[in-house]
């Protein structure tokens, strides 16, 4: 196998993976502050239709997930799926300037997902495959650059809301959906021209997927579906913002924050993980999110709704990093891409019921309910994880 040069002590491969999701999230996140707002100012959408469908959109991507990790296994092809998937949800992003109504919104989001399904579970393999052994480093660094572009992201957005500020709101916010897929264009040509495949380095070939008959395996996944019923969408935090009496500009400044925390925790916490027990770290992650939320749900103040956002960059720099690089040791050399989907799909199809609960409790009773519920399947997967 030809030798891979490093930058920063990360592999080429994973460099260059780092830098394209920094560019992908900076376009996802130039968006994301002003996505809840478009929702209920412009398209007039309800509370729990809101919350039902921001729970659809971050579930959309979890079917896709395990499929086409199975198939980067097969093909021993990772590259065309990272590739699709980043093109697809560089359209959709881009095309949300042109929606009139809920569902074509709708839509393109779901398009937009479904990007994103195909493309985790492969490229997640390809930075395991590209990784030396260092899992959580390289994905350390990885979550690292793709939240450090969610931290651009929203300052962009902050930028944009000021320098358009004249602009009528819903032609703002068109304009934002526009400028959202250049970023995305450069991190195709970034993919197409420099990231190289790596799975057909791997001389073992598929035999099933006997990773996934581990009990133990199956019984994590489990606590994590668990856990993953109080992991609401971002939504919720800036809906609890806009409740306070907070702007959608200041909002975007929280969610800066919230982003800033994550991006500079994730890549010590990789590092970290590598030398420690990575199931007691993630343990630590699902304590986070019970903290985090408690402090959402009663959060009346500037002060504490800033320990909020905090705890839950530090809860999203753990949960995002420490988990993949757990499976990916996890999962056999010819079936990476596969059990890592698994986690994915877990993940994935479980967030949609935690967004549609989180919903229904805001609109039956309070924003507060919604959070305290969260931080309970928390803390319950938080224990069930002591005796996996």
């Amino acid at each position: 196998m030809e030798k891979e040069r490093k930058v920063f002590g990360i592999s080429w491969n994973v460099f260059l993976l780092g830098l394209v999701s920094f560019l992908n999230d900076m376009s996802s996140e130039m968006i994301a502050p002003i996505v809840p707002a478009y929702l209920t100012e412009v398209l007039k959408v309800g509370k729990l239709a809101g919350g039902s469908i921001m729970g659809l959109i971050e579930s959309a991507s979890s079917l896709f997930k395990v499929v086409f990790g199975y198939f980067s296994d097969r093909f021993r092809k990772r590259k065309v799926f990272v590739f699709t998937g980043y093109a697809l949800s560089t359209v959709a992003k881009g095309a949300l300037a042109f929606t009139q109504g809920w569902l074509d919104f709708l839509a393109l989001r779901l398009l937009d997902r479904t990007g994103k399904g195909i493309r985790t579970a492969p490229r997640d393999a390809l930075i395991a495959e590209s990784s030396n052994g260092k899992t959580g480093k390289s994905f350390g660094f990885h979550r690292m650059m793709d939240t450090l572009g969610a931290v651009a992201g929203p300052l962009i957005a902050v930028l944009l809301l000021g320098l358009l500020s004249y602009l009528p709101k819903e032609v703002l916010y068109r304009r934002i959906f526009l400028i959202s897929a250049v970023p995305g264009i450069i991190s195709l040509i970034i993919i197409a021209l420099f990231v190289k495949d790596r799975g057909g380095e791997v001389k073992k070939k598929i035999a099933g997927v006997s990773s996934l008959r581990s009990r133990s395996l199956q019984l994590f996944l489990a606590v994590v579906a668990l856990g993953t019923l109080g992991r609401y969408s971002y939504a919720f935090t800036l809906w609890k913002a806009e409740e306070l009496g907070y702007t959608v500009l200041q909002g975007s400044a929280f969610y800066a924050l919230f982003n800033l925390i994550y991006a500079l925790s994730a890549y010590p916490i990789g590092v970290y993980s590598d030398r420690v027990s990575k199931k007691a770290l993630i343990g630590a992650g699902f304590l986070l999110s019970a903290l985090a939320s408690i402090c959402f749900a009663f959060a009346q103040s500037l002060p504490l709704l800033v320990v909020a956002f905090i705890l839950y960059g530090l809860h999203m720099a753990v949960m995002d990093t420490v988990p993949r690089a757990y499976m990916a040791e996890l999962a056999g050399e010819g079936e990476k891409g596969t059990v890592i989907g698994a986690y994915h799909t877990v993940v994935g199809v479980f967030a949609f019921p935690a967004s549609l609960i989180a919903g229904y409790l805001w609109n039956t009773y309070s924003l507060t309910y919604s959070f305290l519920f969260a931080s309970a399947m928390a803390f319950l997967a938080f224990i069930l994880l002591q005796f996996d």
